[in-house]
């Protein structure tokens, strides 16, 4: 995955990949951010469809390397 890819995602996306990244479940992350957990599973497939990766592993990793922002 490139760098660029990272650019696709919306600030609320980088967020929740920085809780993936993180080891946090989508329910954690629900809690974490006072949404639904419907809503954290469509933030985590728009992050799996934009970067191209349907793997949770694999965009934590990426995560961890490009130290994700906000």
């Amino acid at each position: 995955m490139e760098e660029k890819n990272l650019s696709l995602l919306t600030p609320r996306e980088r967020e929740v990949l920085k809780l993936i990244a993180q080891g946090l479940s989508n329910g954690e992350i629900a809690l974490t951010l006072f949404i639904s957990q419907h809503t954290v599973k469509n933030h985590v497939s728009n992050i799996y469809r934009k970067l191209g990766e349907h793997d949770r592993t694999k965009v934590a990793l990426l995560a961890v390397g490009e130290d994700v922002k906000e």
